[in-house]
C-alpha cells in the first residue's frame, strides 16, 4: 500500500494551532491545496480560499450545490439503458473580487514586498482573515487586513470586511470591487476524478439592476435551465474623502471606489454578496430575493452577523468537537500536540461546511471545496458522513434521507431503464437521475440501493425516529427489496442459495462480477430490514400499512419472498484459505505485482487500462473489509484477522475511502502497527495531500471516515442493532480523549482516560449501553459511570506521530 504524505511544508509556515490554521508567508507552490484547506462554505454555497485580488490562482471556484449545467452523454457506441444526460456542477461568478491600486499601482501577492502575510482561517469563528504589510517602491507602507466569511445562519450571504490604511504618508486609493464572470472550468487531463470542460457558453445573462453601490445580475443555464441571481452591495467607513461609480454589464460589473487616503486614517470597506438559484423561480425574480437578502444584511450589520456566525459554530462544537490531550514526548519529525488537534477539528469543521445547510440536495463528494466529481452525490453520504450527522446533527441526517427519498420515483424509472423491478437510486447524480457515462464502474455498482438502506437503518435504531421510517423510509424498503428480488436467483449450482450476478462492489478495480460478497451482505441486510419493517407497520398500524399497499401496489407473498431470499444469500467463501472471497473468481486472477509497481504509477486507474487491472487480483478499495467492520457482528474474530491480513497486501491505496475503514478494523484485531499508520493517513488525508489531488478539493467521505476511525476505531463503539457499546483503548502518549454522542434524544459525552471510561448522560432521557460487556446505564439520578478497561494499547491515531 503506498500511502505517503505529499504535502509536509514548513511549520514555520503553517504553525500548529488547536483552532486555526494559519499562513505565515504567501506560498504559491501550494497554492491549489490551499485554495482547498482556506475554502469556505455552508453546504449550499462554498467559496475556495483564492485571494481577494483574483490572481495567481489554481483553481478558482464559487459553488452552489445543486446547481448544474446538463450536457448529452454522447457514446462512441450507445446501448440500451446507458446515461443519456451528464450533470456538472457550475463554477458560478466570483464576487469577491476586490482590486487594490495605491497611487496607480497594482497590489499583487505574485510581485509585492510583503513585510509581513499572515492568513488564518478561524474554526471557532468562521472566518477566514488575512494581514498584510506592504512596502511599496516609493517606501510607502500599506495595512490591508481582510475577514470573509460564508454564513450559516444566513445561508444566501457571504460578506468581506476589507480595510486599507497608508501607514506612513498620504496616497491616492482606488479600490474596484467586481463581479467576474463565471470560468470554464479546466480539463481533466484524463482524471476522471475532476470534472469536465464546458466549451460552450452556460450561463445565459437574463435581468441586470444596478443602483449606487449595487448589483445584481440575473442567468439562466443553457441545457439545464436553472436560474440564478447574484449581486453585490456595499457599505463604506472611512473619514477620508471618497467617492463611488458603478459600472455595470449584463455578465460582470464593479464599483470603483476612489479615496483621497490620508496617513493612519482606515478606509473600511464591507462587501456584501448574496446568491440564490432555483429550477423554477424566473431569474428576475431570484434578482429580487437577492435585493432583499442584501438589505436585510446590511441592516443587521456586520458584527451582528458575525456574532451569529460564532454562535453557530459554538453550537456545532459543543455537540461535535473532538478533543485529545497527549504528553509532550514525541519521536523526531512527528507531530505536536497542537497539530494533531488542527488537523482532527479541521476535519469536522470541513464535515460542519460541508453539511450544515444541505436542504433538498445531497453533499457533494468534494463538499463545496472544488469542483471535483463534478460535484455529484454518491454511496459516502450514506456510509462515511451521515455517521457522524447521526449521532452529532440527526436533523441534518434526515435531511439527506429525506432527499434520497424526494428521487425515489427516478429510482423507480432508473429500474425500468436497466430492465429491473422496484428501484435502483444513481451512483452519482445532482438531479437524480443517474449521470454515469461508465455503467461498469457506475450503474453496476448495485449496492448503493443497500448503502442508503443502511444508512436509513442507523438513523432510526440510533435517534427513535419511527415515524419516518414508516412514513418515507417503508416505500423506500420495498422498491430496493423488490429490486434485489428481481436481480438476484436461486441457482441450482449453489444449492438454492440466492445469488446476485454480474454487479461491481464499492471496489473499481474487479468489475461487474458474479457474487461481490459485499453486495451480497448488504443486500441481505437490506431485504431483511424491509421484510421486519413492513411487519411491524402491518401488525402495529393497519391504516399505515393499507396507505403503503395503496401507493406500492405491495402484496404480502413479497414480504415472504423477501425473507426467503435474505435467509437463503450466498456469501462466497474459500475453506482451503479460509476467508470470504471478494467474489466468486477473485482467486482465479493472477496477482498484481504491487511492490514491483513504480511509485508514480499510482493511482493505478491513471497509467493503466481497465481491461489490464480487471484481469489481476488488485484492489482499489478493500470492500470486503468495510463489510467486516459495517456488518462485524455477523463475523468471527478469527474470520476478521484472516480476512484483513489476506486483503490488506493487495490493497493499492488508491481510493481515499480505504484508509479509515482499514484503521478500525486493524485496531478491532489490535493490529497496531497498520491501526497506527492507517489511522494517520485517515486524518491527514487532505491536510498532507495523501491522495495528490487535494487541489480539487477535500475528500468528504475520507473526512467522515477520519471521524469514525476516532469514535469507532479510537473508543471501540460499536451499534449493531441499535445496542451502543464501547471497546476503549486508549492511543500511546494520549491521556484523555473527549467526545459526545446524541442518542436516542439523550446527549452523552464520553472521556477515557488510561485504563478507565467515563461515561456522562449530560442531559435528556436514560441510557443504557455496554462496556465491553458490561451493561452501563445512565439516569438523571446517575448520571456519570467509570468503567475501568484493560491497558492502554497503541490504537488507530498514535500521538506521538
Amino acid at each position: 500500500m503506498l500511502y505517503r504524505e505529499r504535502l509536509n511544508p514548513p511549520s514555520y509556515i503553517y504553525p500548529g494551532d488547536e483552532w486555526k490554521i494559519i499562513e505565515k508567508e504567501f506560498y504559491p507552490s501550494l497554492l491549489g491545496q490551499m485554495e482547498t484547506i482556506f475554502a469556505l462554505s455552508n453546504g449550499y454555497l462554498g467559496m475556495r480560499g483564492t485571494s481577494e485580488e483574483g490572481t495567481p490562482f489554481a483553481n478558482h471556484g464559487t459553488l452552489i450545490n445543486g446547481f448544474y449545467e446538463s450536457w448529452p452523454i454522447i457514446y462512441g457506441e450507445n446501448a440500451y439503458g446507458f446515461a443519456k444526460t451528464g450533470q456538472t456542477i457550475v463554477n458560478i461568478h466570483d464576487l469577491k473580487i476586490i482590486r487594490l491600486f495605491v497611487d496607480d499601482e497594482p497590489f499583487s501577492l505574485l510581485t509585492a514586498d510583503m513585510k509581513s502575510f499572515n492568513r488564518t482561517l478561524d474554526m471557532k469563528e468562521g472566518t477566514l482573515t488575512r494581514d498584510i504589510l506592504w512596502e511599496m517602491p516609493s517606501g510607502k507602507l500599506v495595512s490591508i487586513k481582510s475577514t470573509r466569511l460564508v454564513s450559516f445562519e444566513h445561508w444566501h450571504l457571504a460578506i468581506i470586511n476589507y480595510e486599507v490604511t497608508i501607514l506612513n504618508s498620504n496616497a491616492s486609493v482606488v479600490i474596484l470591487s467586481e463581479i467576474t464572470p463565471h470560468r470554464t472550468i479546466r480539463g481533466t487531463d484524463g482524471d476522471p476524478r475532476e470534472t469536465r470542460v464546458f466549451r460552450e457558453k452556460v450561463l445565459l445573462p437574463q435581468a441586470r439592476m444596478a443602483e449606487e453601490m449595487q448589483i445584481i445580475l440575473g442567468f439562466r443555464t443553457q441545457n439545464s435551465g436553472m436560474s440564478l441571481g447574484c449581486g453585490i452591495d456595499h457599505s463604506v467607513e472611512t473619514e477620508n474623502v471618497i467617492t463611488a461609480e458603478n459600472e455595470a454589464a449584463d455578465e460582470e460589473g464593479n464599483v470603483v471606489f476612489t479615496i483621497d487616503a490620508r496617513q493612519n486614517s482606515p478606509v473600511r470597506l464591507i462587501k456584501w454578496m448574496s446568491f440564490h438559484t432555483s429550477s423554477t423561480t424566473a431569474p428576475e425574480d431570484l434578482c429580487k430575493r437577492v435585493g432583499r437578502t442584501l438589505r436585510r444584511a446590511k441592516e443587521n450589520g456586520y458584527e451582528t452577523i458575525l456574532n451569529s456566525q460564532k454562535l453557530f459554530l459554538d453550537n456545532y462544537w459543543q455537540a461535535s468537537d473532538v478533543q485529545m490531550a497527549v504528553t509532550e514526548r514525541r519521536k523526531q519529525g512527528g507531530r505536536t500536540t497542537e497539530q494533531w488537534q488542527q488537523a482532527i477539528r479541521w476535519n469536522l469543521f470541513q464535515l460542519c461546511q460541508a453539511s450544515m445547510r444541505t436542504e433538498g440536495t445531497g453533499i457533494p463528494a468534494k463538499g463545496l471545496t472544488g469542483t471535483g466529481y463534478e460535484g455529484h452525490y454518491f454511496w459516502d453520504i450514506e456510509i462515511y458522513v451521515l455517521p457522524f450527522l447521526i449521532y452529532t446533527k440527526p436533523r441534518i441526517a434526515k435531511n439527506l434521507l429525506k432527499f434520497r427519498y424526494g428521487m425515489l420515483d427516478q429510482a423507480r424509472q432508473r429500474a425500468r431503464d436497466v430492465n429491473q423491478k422496484g428501484a435502483l437510486f444513481p451512483w452519482r447524480t445532482i438531479n437524480g437521475e443517474e449521470a454515469s457515462a461508465y455503467y461498469a464502474a457506475g450503474t453496476a455498482q448495485y449496492h448503493i440501493n443497500a448503502d442508503i438502506m443502511f444508512g436509513l437503518k442507523k438513523y432510526v435504531e440510533v435517534t427513535g425516529d419511527f415515524e419516518f421510517l414508516y412514513r418515507e423510509g417503508v416505500e423506500m424498503l420495498v422498491e430496493t427489496a423488490r429490486l434485489w428480488c428481481d436481480l438476484g436467483f436461486f441457482s441450482e449450482r449453489q444449492n438454492g442459495q440466492f445469488c446476485i450476478h454480474g454487479v461491481t462492489g464499492p471496489d473499481e478495480y474487479n468489475t461487474v462480477v458474479n457474487n461481490n460478497a459485499y453486495t451480497n451482505l448488504m443486500a441481505r441486510e437490506n431485504l431483511r430490514y424491509a421484510a421486519a419493517t413492513v411487519e411491524e407497520l402491518r401488525q402495529k398500524d393497519a391504516a399505515g400499512y393499507q396507505f403503503l399497499v395503496d401507493k406500492t401496489g405491495l402484496v404480502y407473498a413479497e414480504v415472504e419472498e423477501w425473507q426467503r431470499a435474505a435467509d437463503k444469500m450466498y456469501i462466497p467463501y474459500d475453506d482451503e484459505l479460509q476467508i470470504h472471497l471478494q467474489d466468486d473468481t477473485f482467486l482465479e486472477k493472477k496477482e498484481w505485482d504491487i511492490a514491483g509497481t513504480p511509485p508514480e504509477n499510482f493511482p493505478l486507474l491513471l497509467h493503466y487500462h481497465p481491461l489490464v487491472i480487471y484481469r489481476h487480483r488488485v484492489i482499489k478499495q478493500p470492500d470486503l473489509v468495510l463489510a467486516l467492520f459495517l456488518l462485524g457482528n455477523q463475523f468471527s474474530a478469527e474470520e476478521k484477522e484472516r480476512n484483513f491480513d489476506y486483503y490488506d497486501r493487495l490493497t493499492t491505496g488508491d481510493s481515499s475511502l480505504s484508509v479509515g475503514i482499514q484503521a478500525i478494523v486493524a485496531a478491532e484485531i489490535n493490529n497496531n502497527e497498520k491501526a497506527q499508520e492507517y489511522g494517520r493517513f485517515a486524518v491527514l488525508m487532505d491536510l498532507a495531500d495523501v491522495g495528490g489531488n487535494s487541489g480539487q478539493g477535500c475528500h468528504i467521505a475520507s473526512i467522515g471516515a477520519a471521524w469514525m476511525v476516532l469514535v469507532y476505531g479510537y473508543a471501540g463503539m460499536r451499534d449493531y442493532g441499535g445496542s451502543i457499546s464501547f471497546n476503549p483503548k486508549l492511543p500511546d502518549r494520549c491521556t484523555r480523549f473527549r467526545f459526545r454522542l446524541t442518542v436516542r434524544k439523550s446527549f452523552m459525552e464520553v472521556e477515557i482516560l488510561p485504563g478507565q471510561a467515563i461515561y456522562r448522560l449530560v442531559n435528556g432521557p436514560n441510557l443504557s449501553f455496554h462496556h465491553n460487556d458490561k451493561k452501563v446505564e445512565l439516569t438523571s439520578q446517575s448520571p456519570e459511570a467509570v468503567c475501568a478497561y484493560a491497558g492502554a494499547a497503541p490504537g488507530p491515531l498514535q500521538c506521538d506521530l
